[in-house]
């Protein structure tokens, strides 16, 4: 019979990816910071930029983590001198020459001074010394020990140098052993033959298998795959590389000519060589070759640890500089988690993590996209940021100072306001008939005969429905790009201005229309997307003659509305089109240019516009020149603080807008 108890379950950490049963995400803070800097003046990017710098959420950012980085840096630099093998054979060298020479001296005979003779003679360079030594018969075994100590230390070092732990593995096979160096040799021999095999684009994975199988003992980092073994090989050799390079020339050519003899001894000179270029070939973007960071300490280290210690700085520098992202085409995309764990642990790998899905979330929920592969911001983040740039007007406002905006008139067109009132001659509003016959009820109900008698409606009973009318307005905002703008400061207060407005008009009075015309060199049209990512034009001139073309143009669009048209500049005009279309710039202003400008001015007060200039610099020559257009045109010259341009300007509208026939 089957069992049919109840079967157990285990619960655990979900470990399937993100937890689906997380609350979404809420990236509304990182927006409004993004947003503060977009509207002082930043670029979306930029703003981006500087908020994975500084982090969010308790997180750190990447400059707190880079600070981290470069602290590890510094500690690592102090690990020892790279020198410790060669100061070590040194010493033994000394050794062994000194126990040699004790043996010799008490000993009469003459082949006992011809060696003393060969003693003396050996070469001043400790690799030539070594070499020189490799078939004398000595007396001392004290000095034979010391010398096969030299060997057998640089045997170790030398394949430690290339091959991270060759060391442990060789002490652990007892490394005298003549099997364990064949060991090595056929290591290297599979070593290379696998290699070789990866860069010819072969499958290699059985035959990955098979080597760890028979040589995983060498590799304690134990590698999971070809490319893996392949990425810390070559990342060794190249630091074995900036190792020798941070010699001196005189012990780099020692410690190379030593690496040689023991390559030498063991057999494996020409296929560490093809070796090293295979790993070349596999790893060509590392750095090799390049001299780069070195530890500097008081503590000698051999070869092996040299190395070490070496491709640890060149990781920590590599990390660093991807932590900074200060390279075209930075991403945290590029950021390895596995070098910042091992610099700086789990808790900043959770860190980068929660930059990352910041981004991620940005772009999810539709606040960030990309096109080209650039971060712009989304329709709905610019009017989000539009809607925080007005609200901020408006707590400067007065409650007294916004201005109406609606017109209480007769248009039946117009909206209902819930009241009505007594008719009059000339109203053409609907008539309000409960209001009429309840009139006309309370008038007749205490009247005699009034019972069961029909309710006769007067004249003085009528009333009727009041509606408002909302004249329509056409604004053309015109704001300086030129660089003073960025000099003096002003152009963030007009970047957020611009933004303000246009989100004023688009939100609260749809019936008007808007556009924002940007001006330096040449005049361009605005689209909010476009003015968040805009910066100041570094092009020279203030062309506000071909401004005020592209204003006239687009109020030609809306006849029947209120054309208004507003100018932000902090200089006067010195640019303007030629005949030809192309800008012609001059400083101080030629008289040409102030001529079409001002012939511009009055096309623009010919087509009923109102022109009202905002002066953002006290410089006389600016204050007479927009006094002179303003009262061509009919309008006026505000002189406002930067800080508070976004309040003139949106109330200097709401008061426009009104028409001609509510002023």
């Amino acid at each position: 019979m089957a069992d049919r108890r109840p079967r157990g379950y285990r619960y655990g950490r979900w470990r399937g990816g993100p937890d689906p049963l997380a609350p979404p995400y809420d990236v509304a803070a990182a927006v409004d910071e993004i947003g503060d800097q977009v509207l002082g003046g930043s670029g979306v990017r930029e703003a981006m930029r500087d908020l994975l710098r500084r982090g969010t959420d308790g997180r750190r950012g990447l400059d707190q983590l880079r600070r981290s980085v470069r602290d590890r840096l510094r500690q690592a630099r102090q690990a020892g001198r790279m020198d410790g093998t060669l100061e070590q054979v040194r010493e033994l060298l000394d050794s062994a020459l000194e126990a040699e020479r004790a043996a010799l001296f008490p000993d009469p005979d003459d082949a006992a001074r011809l060696a003393e003779a060969e003693l003396d003679q050996l070469p001043e360079d400790t690799a030539g010394a070594v070499r020189a030594l490799k078939d004398h018969e000595w007396r001392s075994p004290e000095a034979a020990q010391a010398f096969q100590q030299i060997q057998d230390l640089l045997r170790q070092e030398v394949l430690d140098s290339s091959f991270q732990g060759m060391k442990q593995a060789l002490q652990q096979m007892q490394d005298g052993d003549g099997a364990a160096m064949q060991a090595v040799k056929d290591m290297v021999a599979d070593l290379s033959a696998l290699v070789d095999a990866h860069n010819r684009g072969e499958d290699t994975d059985q035959q990955f298998a098979d080597f760890m199988s028979k040589h995983g003992q060498f590799f304690p980092d134990d590698p999971q795959s070809v490319e893996e073994l392949i990425d810390s090989l070559a990342r060794r050799a190249a630091a074995q590389e900036r190792m020798l390079a941070g010699l001196s020339p005189d012990q780099r050519a020692e410690l190379q000519g030593l690496m040689e003899q023991a390559m030498g001894d063991l057999g494996l000179q020409s296929e560490m060589a093809h070796l090293s270029d295979a790993l070349r070939q596999a790893r060509p973007d590392l750095p090799w070759g390049q001299r780069g960071p070195v530890p500097d300490g008081e503590q000698p280290l051999g070869m092996g640890d040299a190395t070490t210690a070496v491709a640890e700085l060149a990781d920590l520098e590599s990390l660093s500089q991807q932590l900074s992202q200060g390279y075209a085409g930075a991403s945290l995309a590029d950021i390895d988690q596995e070098l910042l764990e091992q610099a700086l642990g789990r808790s900043a790998v959770d860190d980068l993590e929660a930059l990352r899905r910041l981004e991620r979330e940005l772009e999810r929920q539709g606040y960030l996209q990309r096109s080209d592969g650039a971060l712009q911001l989304s329709p709905k983040a610019v009017r989000r940021l539009g809607a925080t740039a007005l609200r901020r007007v408006f707590a400067q406002l007065d409650a007294t100072g916004r201005g109406e905006h609606d017109v209480a008139d007769a248009g039946a067109a117009g909206e209902l306001t819930g009241a009505s009132r007594e008719w009059r001659f000339g109203d053409e509003q609907p008539l309000d008939v409960v209001r009429t016959v309840r009139n006309a009820v309370l008038r007749t109900a205490g009247g005699p005969r009034a019972a069961g008698r029909a309710v006769k409606i007067a004249v003085d009973d009528f009333e009727v429905v009041e509606t408002e009318r909302r004249t329509g307005a056409a604004v053309a905002l015109l704001v300086d790009l030129s660089y003073s703008m960025a000099l003096r400061g002003t152009w963030g207060a007009a970047k957020s201005t611009a933004m303000a407005l246009h989100s004023l008009v688009t939100t609260r009075f749809p019936q008007d229309a808007i556009e924002i015309i940007g001006f330096s060199s040449t005049a361009q049209v605005l689209r909010p997307e476009t003015l968040a990512e805009l910066s100041v034009d570094t092009l020279q001139g203030t062309n506000l003659q071909h401004g005020l073309m592209l204003a006239r143009r687009f109020l030609a669009k809306h006849k029947d509305a209120e054309p208004v048209v507003l100018v932000v500049t902090d200089g006067e005009p010195t640019a303007h089109l030629e005949d030809d279309g192309t800008p012609y710039f001059c400083w101080p202003p030629m008289p040409e240019t102030i001529a079409r400008t001002v012939a511009e001015v009055e096309r623009v007060a010919r087509s009923g516009a109102t022109l009202n200039v905002f002066a953002l610099d006290p410089e006389p020559s600016l204050v007479e020149f927009v006094h002179d257009i303003t009262a061509r045109a009919g309008g006026r010259v505000f002189q406002p603080d930067s800080e508070r341009l976004g309040e003139y300007v949106v109330a200097d509208y709401l008061r426009v807008r009104r028409g001609r026939r509510g002023r």
